[in-house]
């Protein structure tokens, strides 16, 4: 395998050149990926693991058909979109050719904050309101204007809500507010944003926008109820608002039988705005929004010009339709169908036999896996989460976990991932939850200490929680620091099972 630096040194380099906020997956032994093909990612001394989180490399990493149009683009031409070109043009009919036919106007951008940052501007141009209502836990990028509505970023006790944000509770059936046994659980989690409008109104505020992933990802893997956003889109229409679906994680066929996760709702939902990024280029850097001509022709209307100078250039357009074909070509929405489906399966089979595991949850080849310390109270399993990822990485599987208490493992591979690499996946799965629950005696009531503050350290592992003033672990606590440790008594039977 090539490489410029031993990993010693790539580290030393990253530490001294590279700011410190910027985290690496693994923090206490980071792996140097060197290649990837495919579904599978190899470090410096060529040991290949099987990606089961890159959601970006959606048609699989270097996938030789996206190489392909990249550099035959790159040989003839790359500019900006001020210059008339066939592929900026070519790329927007296919991409709006897979959408409900009001949505028909594309901007371009790079990446997916970008793309929601844009919206945003769009939205509050439409009828020059300011207010916009966000889930819970949300996240929507890292640009000034997004970490404004993403609940998933603020910093517990240090940020406090803009006036002009209003956020709305997750429609999670699992752990939310309105659980799976509510008679009617999308309607009592849309009557709540109903709720904030009413209020805000009453404030003297206008509501510009109601904006969400249509699946959330980092909070936790959740599929919101049926007839939840048809619900919320009534509500906010009737306030002058506009929604915004967030595909940026989820869209371009992950769910499998629609190519948008939104559409997954009915017919008779439609977005306003629907913003994409990170499959779009398979890891180029390519991601756009598209929207309704009456939102464009408002925008418009304000006399201030849109221009992004790498937005649907040539080379990204080429790549964009590279990706569009592959999707088509190799069945890809087939394959998240099958292959989610008896993933789903075999891991439904795990829930029977763990009772680590409290929900599985999902469609095609985007599932959560929710981690408890006890099923009746639906504990958040957090430290347990953590040391699952870590030791599968040993073995050689690469997984994570998310949602706001860190508790539920992630599954949003390349969408080539096959039924043996599931099978694979899972019984690695299957062996260390075996290991940890017969260490913490997780069949019991006693499992470990909830309380304990203090900071202890897994086999072979030190990675720091934070803790609050009672004890208790932080749910808010940055992702990049979600190194995993588990706080136990002198009783406990985990450092007695867990030697490796």
């Amino acid at each position: 395998m090539c490489e410029l630096y031993s990993k010693q040194d790539t580290l030393e380099l990253r530490r001294k050149h590279i700011g410190p906020s910027c985290k690496v997956f693994f923090a206490e032994d980071p792996i140097k990926i060197v290649q990837a093909q495919r579904q599978y990612m190899f470090d410096e001394r060529g040991d290949r693991y099987l990606d089961c989180i890159n959601n970006v490399a959606h048609v699989g990493h270097c996938h030789p058909e996206v190489v392909k149009a990249a550099v035959k683009q790159m040989e003839l031409l790359n500019t900006n979109s001020r210059f008339l070109h066939d592929n900026i043009v070519e790329y927007a009919r296919r991409l709006v050719a897979t959408l409900p036919e009001e949505l028909s106007v594309c901007y371009f951008t790079n990446s997916g904050s970008e793309a929601n940052d844009l919206a945003l501007r769009l939205a509050r141009q439409f009828r020059d309101h300011q207010d916009v209502i966000t889930l819970d836990h949300a996240y929507h990028g890292h640009l000034s204007s997004l970490i404004e509505i993403s609940p998933y970023k603020f910093r517990k006790g240090k940020d406090v809500k803009k006036a002009f944000v209003h956020v709305a509770p997750t429609p999670d059936t699992y752990r939310g507010k309105y659980r799976e046994d509510h008679a009617d659980p999308a309607s009592a989690y849309a009557d709540e944003v109903k709720e904030i409008i009413k209020e805000a109104h009453n404030n003297g505020r206008k509501i510009a926008a109601f904006i969400a992933e249509s699946m959330q990802s980092c909070g936790g893997q959740i599929i919101p109820p049926a007839g939840y956003f048809q619900k919320v889109a009534e509500y906010v229409h009737r306030a002058g608002g506009v929604f915004i679906a967030d595909e940026v994680q989820v869209g371009f066929g992950r769910v499998g039988k629609h190519f948008w996760s939104f559409q997954m709702h009915g017919e008779d939902f439609v977005p306003d705005i629907v913003t994409m990024g990170k499959p779009m280029g398979n890891g180029h850097p390519m991601a756009c929004v598209v929207t309704t001509k009456e939102i464009a022709e408002a925008f418009s209307s304000s006399g201030m010009e849109y221009f992004n100078t790498y937005g649907g250039n040539p080379v990204s357009s080429a790549v964009g339709l590279a990706v569009l074909n592959i999707i088509e070509n190799e069945d890809l929405q087939g394959n998240a169908i099958r292959v989610g489906d008896y993933l789903t399966k075999l891991l439904n089979k795990q829930k029977a036999k763990h009772t680590l595991i409290g929900e599985i949850r999902g469609i095609g080849l985007f599932i959560g896996i929710d981690l408890v310390k006890d099923r009746q109270k639906r504990t958040p399993a957090t430290e347990e989460a953590q040391h699952i990822i870590y030791k599968m990485k040993e073995k050689r599987v690469l997984l994570s976990a998310d949602g706001p208490h860190r508790n539920v493992l992630k599954i949003k591979p390349p969408m080539c991932f096959t039924e043996e690499d599931a099978k694979f996946m899972v019984d690695q799965l299957d062996e260390i939850l075996t290991v940890l629950e017969e260490g913490i005696g997780a069949q019991s009531e006693s499992v470990i200490s909830e309380n304990a503050p203090c900071r202890a350290k897994m086999p072979n592992e030190a990675h720091s929680l934070e803790w609050l003033d009672d004890g208790t672990l932080d749910p808010r606590e940055n992702p990049s620091r979600k190194r995993n440790g588990l706080c136990t008594d002198k009783h406990s039977l985990l450092s007695k099972k867990l030697k490796t």
